[in-house]
């Protein structure tokens, strides 16, 4: 598939069922910019898409579905050096929380020494993606054996009014209660992070099949 044939393809596979449930999902970018497309599709159409170079080289792109595309574009990429620099000149262009969490490089899967400078750069951007898109890479590689209570620490020292942000310390913080319990229950009990995160990561917490009864139990008792 050409480039010039893209949107002609997007409209031919749009769902507009889904285009109304994602322009209510999406609430902060123009609706008129959302076509409807499903995952499946996009991802089916990365891999057909003839010259990725250019059309990656094409920003800003007009339509939700083109940042979608180019997420897993990028999320393809095998090699840590590629993926770095094109993701840095991809996340000042991501203007959502969907392409930011579908945006996941499997180049940094097992790059985590590599990777840890750039989400420190990214972590202090004043661009609400790039903050988030830096948070999740520490959820995503840096919860299990690389795990580090410096990490975090970073993650609480995050201070930025953008709702997408807030929800996504939160969500750090929830997933890491499942997976460095001991660790990390301290920021709950000693109160180390903004009431707003404070408590949504408890509710999330809460919500979690993944975190045991008796510790949702506890976890309640420091809502606040």
């Amino acid at each position: 598939m050409k480039q010039d044939e893209l949107l002609h393809h997007f409209r031919s596979v749009q769902d507009l069922d889904y285009r109304q449930m994602m322009v209510r999902l999406v609430p902060n970018i123009d609706p008129e910019t959302i076509l409807g497309v499903r995952t499946p599709e996009l991802r089916a159409i990365a891999g057909q898409l003839e010259d990725k170079e250019l059309f990656c080289r094409g920003l800003p792109h007009r339509y939700f579905e083109e940042n979608q595309l180019h997420s897993l574009i990028l999320s393809q990429e095998r090699s840590f050096e590629v993926a770095v620099s094109k993701v840095e000149s991809f996340l000042p262009f991501v203007d959502n929380w969907a392409t930011c969490d579908q945006l996941r490089p499997r180049a940094f899967g097992k790059k985590q020494g590599q990777l840890l400078p750039h989400i420190r750069q990214w972590l202090v951007s004043a661009h609400p993606y790039t903050i988030r898109f830096a948070v999740e890479m520490l959820m995503c590689h840096y919860l299990d054996d690389a795990f580090d209570p410096a990490y975090p620490a970073l993650v609480a020292c995050v201070h930025h009014p953008d709702y997408y942000v807030k929800m996504m310390v939160a969500w750090y913080f929830a997933t890491a209660l499942a997976k460095q319990y001991d660790a990390i229950v301290p920021y709950i009990t000693e109160n180390r992070l903004e009431t707003w995160e404070h408590n949504k990561a408890i509710q999330k917490a809460v919500e979690s099949r993944r975190i045991p009864l008796e510790r949702k139990e506890f976890l309640k008792k420091y809502r606040i």
